[in-house]
């Protein structure tokens, strides 16, 4: 699978960056058994934070794009736990996405989309998972979006 999630990557015109190092003392990801339990993964681009208050600086669309940052960013980390080897990775199991958002704000699962639709477009069936999409009055940084995931692997 390694090369056909390459590919497909490829095909969408996104690459996965490196898998981002902590930023405290946790670790990026614990392998346990055939799950891998990847640490919140913040909303960036080319290395730039990604921030902002969903239902005052952002909207629905931008958090969305927020969301599919943290959905590569996610895989990154699942590759980086395979020794590189994206073919390991057999399905999604779940994530739960935090939106730094308004208290007025109520589209937080339209915004987590992004990263669920993003996973289903490169991975398929094998990135349909269950999801958790919640408000947050505040995130690390000012962050739009924050995802954490649970992946199975080979």
């Amino acid at each position: 699978m390694s090369n056909a999630v390459e590919t497909r990557l490829s095909e969408l015109g996104l690459s996965l960056p490196d898998a981002p190092a902590p930023a405290a003392n946790y670790v990026p990801y614990v392998t346990s058994g055939n799950l891998v339990f990847v640490s919140g993964q913040v909303s960036m681009s080319d290395g730039a934070l990604i921030t902002g208050k969903l239902g005052a600086e952002l909207d629905v669309e931008a958090g969305a794009d927020a969301a599919r940052h943290c959905a590569l960013s996610l895989l990154a980390q699942v590759r980086a736990a395979c020794g590189g080897d994206l073919s390991r990775l057999t399905r999604v199991v779940k994530l739960t996405g935090f939106v730094n958002s308004t208290p007025e704000f109520g589209d937080q699962p339209k915004v987590i989309n992004g990263a669920s639709d993003l996973l289903v477009e490169v991975l398929g069936d094998a990135g349909r998972h269950s999801r958790s999409a919640v408000s947050a009055g505040a995130l690390p940084f000012n962050v739009a979006v924050e995802i954490e995931g649970i992946f199975e692997i080979a």
